[in-house]
C-alpha cells in the first residue's frame, strides 16, 4: 500500500543508538515494527486493525508496551533534541489534551491514582507542558493532570532550560519566583504581567510576537489523533505517544 509510513534508511541510523540491546531471542524487524508503531499512533487505529504489512499487531503493541514502561521512546526524542543547537530563545507553554472515557474511568482508587488526568471546565484532561526552541522544535515535555496550574509544569521544566538567552511565555507565567529562576540562569524574560499587578511588566512586545511557534508546535501534535484524545490509561504510555510524535515530526 502505497499511503503505509516507513522509516527510512537515515531515519533508522539516527534512532538505532537509542535502541535497548537484545537479550536472547533477536528482535523482528525494528523499521517495519516501528514504522507500524507510527502508522498507528498517527491514524487512532485500534492494534488489531494494523495493515499486514507490518506484521502480526500483537507483535507490534508488546514492542509498543515494552519501549514505554522503559521510557525508550522518550530517551529517542531526548537524544535527538539534545543536539537543537538552539542559542538565542526558547518558549515555555501548555495545553489540555482531551481525555477518552477509556482513559478516565477513575471510579476505583486502585486505578485512578496516578494516571494524571484530572476534571476541568472542559471534561476530563490531561495538560501537556512544553518547552521548544526558536523554530518550534520541543526540546521538553512535562505532563501533568488537567487542572494543574502552569506555574508546577514552570518548575519542572526550568531546571532542563538550555543555556539561551530568552525565554518567552504568557501571562500564565508571570510569577516572581519564576522571573528570578530566569535571572540566577542568565535567561532573559519575555512575560507580559498580570492584570492584577500593581505595577506594569516591560516587555519585548515584538519579540513576543514570536510566541506563535509554540502554538505551531501544539498544533501540529495534535494531528496525531492519539495525542489530541488520550485513550492510554497510563500517563508514561500516553507521554511515549507525544514523544513519538514530536520525534517524527520534527527531528527525523
Amino acid at each position: 500500500m502505497s499511503d503505509l509510513f516507513w522509516l527510512s534508511d537515515a531515519q533508522m541510523a539516527r534512532l538505532e543508538p537509542c535502541f535497548p540491546k537484545s537479550h536472547g531471542k533477536p528482535r523482528v524487524d525494528d523499521r517495519r515494527v516501528l514504522s507500524g508503531i507510527i502508522f498507528i499512533k498517527r491514524n487512532r487505529l485500534r492494534w488489531r486493525d494494523a495493515p499486514k504489512e507490518y506484521g502480526p499487531h500483537k507483535t507490534l503493541y508488546n514492542r509498543w508496551k515494552r519501549w514505554s514502561d522503559k521510557g525508550i521512546f522518550a530517551k529517542m526524542m531526548a537524544g535527538l533534541a539534545a543536539g537543537h543547537g538552539e542559542k538565542k530563545t526558547v518558549m515555555i507553554d501548555a495545553t489540555y489534551l482531551k481525555a477518552h472515557r477509556t482513559a478516565s474511568s477513575l471510579g476505583g482508587q486502585k486505578g485512578g491514582r496516578g494516571r494524571l488526568i484530572g476534571r476541568t471546565k472542559g471534561g476530563m484532561n490531561t495538560k501537556l507542558h512544553a518547552i521548544c526552541d526558536s523554530q518550534g522544535r520541543p526540546l521538553n515535555l512535562f505532563v501533568t493532570a488537567g487542572q494543574v496550574s502552569d506555574y508546577i509544569g514552570a518548575r519542572a521544566l526550568c531546571d532542563s532550560l538550555p543555556d539561551v538567552d530568552w525565554l518567552l511565555g504568557d501571562r500564565g507565567y508571570d510569577a516572581d519566583w519564576f522571573r528570578e529562576a530566569l535571572k540566577d540562569k542568565g535567561v532573559r524574560a519575555c512575560i507580559p504581567g498580570r492584570k492584577q499587578r500593581n505595577k506594569p511588566v516591560k516587555y519585548d512586545k515584538r519579540r513576543y510576537k514570536r510566541r506563535n511557534w509554540i502554538e505551531i508546535m501544539f498544533g501540529r501534535l495534535k494531528d496525531w489523533r492519539r495525542v489530541a484524545t488520550r485513550y492510554d490509561r497510563c500517563s508514561k504510555v500516553f507521554l511515549s505517544a507525544i514523544a513519538l510524535a514530536a520525534m517524527v515530526i520534527y527531528w527525523l
